[in-house]
């Protein structure tokens, strides 16, 4: 299979109306997703992946919830979300070039995070590796966070595991103007 073309065929446009419609709403009038024009392909996995969305405002600040959902695909060697997420929101969750970096290639409690965000870190990469939290992780996140927030952490970090198998197991190509992982150093 091409780097340039996914497992899966996604939609071409002319869209039918509902899913431009959709697209529409999703993008803000931009060309949509190929994540979304191929699983938009399958009514059940376009309404069952629509209604997982945890982008609207939620119980987290948009800088807790992009360093979440960064550091899951990083984890899940998703580059594809991954990109999408930093290309379009890390300016605006106001992270630093080295924050970005750390979000794939540095620890949990790197110094560039404050004492919440390497807790947020810290249960994103459990939650990754053993599918839970110790006791001393959650104490740790519950030092910071509430519980609606914590549930918004697990949510994001599942939600995004599975966004991961999606466009890594289609094969999803990087969107062009994506943010890259970095090199290791």
């Amino acid at each position: 299979m091409s780097q340039s073309s996914p497992r899966i065929a996604p939609l071409e446009p002319p869209y039918a109306p509902e899913i431009a419609g959709q697209f529409d709403r999703i993008m803000r009038g931009a060309l949509p997703l190929m994540l979304f024009r191929v699983v938009a392909g399958s009514a059940r996995a376009w309404e069952k992946f629509t209604a997982g969305g945890l982008l609207d405002r939620g119980p987290l600040s948009l800088r807790e919830r992009e360093i979440v959902i960064d550091r899951t695909c990083a984890r899940t060697g998703c580059e594809y979300e991954w990109g999408v997420h930093v290309a379009t929101f890390a300016q605006a969750a106001r992270l630093t070039e080295e924050q970005i970096r750390a979000t794939v290639r540095g620890a949990a409690d790197a110094t560039c995070w404050s004492a919440a965000e390497q807790a947020l870190i810290a249960a994103a990469d459990a939650l990754h590796a053993r599918a839970t939290l110790s006791d001393a992780e959650f104490a740790d996140l519950s030092a910071h966070y509430d519980e609606a927030q914590i549930f918004e952490i697990m949510l994001l970090c599942g939600f995004y595991r599975t966004v991961s198998y999606l466009a890594n197991g289609l094969a999803l190509p990087l969107e062009e103007k994506a943010a890259r992982f970095p090199a290791p150093i």
